[in-house]
């Protein structure tokens, strides 16, 4: 059995600032209305026989969202940034560009992009492991990053 949730409906959103490095178009700092759409896979289970309360997965995918939420998203894993401080400030380049930034505006992400994929992966891994701590009896939980309305990556991740 499976839950879905439209993120734009069910509210799962965030704003945030990004770039990807010597990409054309996207290699300068631009910024998208993020849209979350959640589906989880799973045995009903518990008192109520949910596979997941709709409630507690918002939650979740609204706690997530709430972090990267006005920031500017920074992924530490890409060889193309060489990152000088990540102190009281955020200090890269990028090719010839330099970047100084306030740490508090940013969110550092132990990921190789802030690609829609990359953060598709994110949110999944992030939601089915606080799932499977709560007890849920969940096989899969797909995300999409949706950097636009009808533009996204999708990541699911089971076991």
């Amino acid at each position: 059995m499976k839950i879905v949730m439209n993120g734009i409906h069910a509210n799962l959103r965030f704003s945030a600032a990004h770039m990807i490095p010597e990409h054309d178009s996207c290699g300068c700092i631009h910024g998208h209305s993020y849209i979350v759409d959640v589906e989880v896979e799973g045995e009903r289970s518990g008192k109520f026989g949910f596979v997941a309360d709709f409630k507690e997965v918002k939650g979740i995918v609204r706690e997530v969202c709430a972090k990267l939420d006005h920031k500017v998203l920074i992924p530490l894993e890409n060889d193309l940034i060489t990152f000088k401080s990540i102190g009281g400030a955020v200090e890269f380049t990028i090719a010839d560009k330099d970047y100084k930034l306030p740490r508090e505006d940013c969110f550092l992400l132990d990921l190789k992009s802030s690609s829609a994929e990359d953060l598709a992966e994110y949110f999944a891994e992030q939601i089915f492991h606080k799932l499977i701590d709560k007890g849920a009896k969940i096989s899969s939980v797909q995300i999409c990053v949706n950097e636009g309305i009808g533009q996204g990556a999708f990541y699911t991740k089971g076991h």
